[in-house]
């Protein structure tokens, strides 16, 4: 009776607090193409183009009028409309979100194709001496929409000074291509472009650090300034740690919670064997030290490029740490080093797959850097916006609504 009992309550809490997810509608909309072009500033800032074409496949539940679109952080300089059908945009940065919220001049029905362009100028986006001393990378995960396919995603990089970029770049005419396309929900990988820290007026007190906090020269501070979205966090780790604990007293529910309660994390270290062509495949400039890709007409250097086990690596004891290291006796093989720490599970119970750091529990995210399981920006409620239907996206216990719940 004792076990019955406390599944019962614990399915009793689970109801009462975390509402039951409605059955998954038909797409109401569709992004043809999203582009976003980026440039590095004498200052180290960035000055992002966002391109858009959003299809509107269903106005039952309203026509478009308005969207919000995620931006990495809220250290924005400016964002202004550029395409003419934007008739004013508004910024909307709180304790665990950053968003663009385009207003247009007119309302958009089915079938109807949205194409817009604002100009945003961000800062606080790279990490100085992170892989390398004396090198500063710029990490970018651009914003992604749950019930929202993507037909097309471009990031388009300056590649001029860069000495290094994230696989998967396509050089082209002095810029770095990257492309892809997303199912609904889905997003794009990391991306990370390197230069020498003279390159541009870095600035070691703009440092986005991997654990999403950054650094003013002498405290660490974060996108939540006013503390109350930790707060909110906290409290719904309390409830969640409450059921769990239930569930796994009756009878040993932990299998199916979809909860971690490890306390523990261990590391995870992935390497990638990298052979580059000694010469250029395109003009046959010689590769200098440290090069990725040819300063003269853009082609890669890279000759190929794979994840490797450790058993495959000869002395693996000595690419145990973050960076780019040469391999063996070749001048022209190197092994990429990449540490993570993930839980350690102190149960058979199942982890989540998505983070469970408290900024990335909305809707779509733009992020300056990540780590194993945190963003390092505030994530935007993203998607689409304008109509009447509440809770259009399904998102369900927000942290906002946990804030007004402790506030009264």
């Amino acid at each position: 009776m004792k076990k019955r009992f406390a599944l019962l309550l614990a399915l009793l809490l689970t109801v009462l607090l975390i509402p039951a997810r409605p059955a998954a509608a038909k797409a109401t909309d569709e992004i043809l193409n999203y582009t976003i072009t980026v440039d590095v500033q004498d200052d180290a800032t960035l000055i992002m183009q966002y391109h858009i074409d959003w299809k509107v496949l269903d106005d039952s539940i309203g026509k478009v009028s308005w969207l919000e679109i995620g931006i990495p952080n809220s250290h924005y300089i400016s964002c202004d409309p550029v395409s003419s059908n934007i008739d004013r945009i508004e910024m909307k940065i709180t304790s665990y979100e950053s968003l663009a919220v385009v207003y247009f001049t007119k309302e958009y029905k089915e079938d109807e194709i949205i194409s817009f362009d604002f100009l945003l100028v961000q800062d606080y986006m790279y990490e100085m001496n992170v892989l390398k001393e004396g090198e500063t990378v710029y990490y970018f995960t651009p914003g992604w929409f749950p019930g929202v396919a993507i037909d097309e995603l471009v990031i388009d990089w300056n590649a001029d000074k860069v000495i290094a970029n994230s696989h998967g770049a396509t050089p082209e005419n002095g810029r770095l291509i990257w492309k892809g396309s997303l199912s609904e929900g889905a997003k794009f990988g990391e991306i990370s472009v390197t230069y020498p820290s003279d390159a541009f007026g870095f600035d070691s007190s703009k440092t986005v650090r991997s654990d999403g906090s950054y650094s003013d020269g002498n405290d660490n501070y974060s996108d939540s300034d006013d503390g109350s979205a930790l707060l909110g966090f906290a409290v719904l780790v309390l409830i969640v740690t409450v059921i769990v604990r239930a569930v796994k007293k009756a009878n040993d529910y932990t299998s199916g919670s979809g909860f971690n309660s490890a306390t523990t994390t261990k590391k995870k270290i992935t390497r990638t064997l990298i052979k580059y062509y000694p010469t250029c495949p395109g003009c046959g400039a010689a590769r200098p030290e440290n090069a990725e890709t040819c300063e003269y007409c853009g082609r890669s250097f890279i000759e190929s490029e794979e994840v490797v086990e450790e058993k495959e690596i000869k002395n693996p004891e000595q690419y145990k740490n973050e960076g780019t290291f040469r391999y063996g006796s070749s001048p022209n093989t190197y092994v990429r080093v990449h540490v993570t720490h993930i839980p350690v599970v102190s149960s058979p119970s199942r982890s989540r797959s998505s983070c469970a750091h408290s900024s990335c529990a909305h809707s779509s995210c733009a992020c300056a850097h990540s780590c194993a399981c945190a963003c390092a920006c505030a994530c935007a409620g993203g998607g689409r916006a304008g109509c009447s239907t509440k809770d259009f996206y399904n998102t369900n216990l927000k942290l906002s609504q946990l804030e007004r719940r402790i506030k009264s």
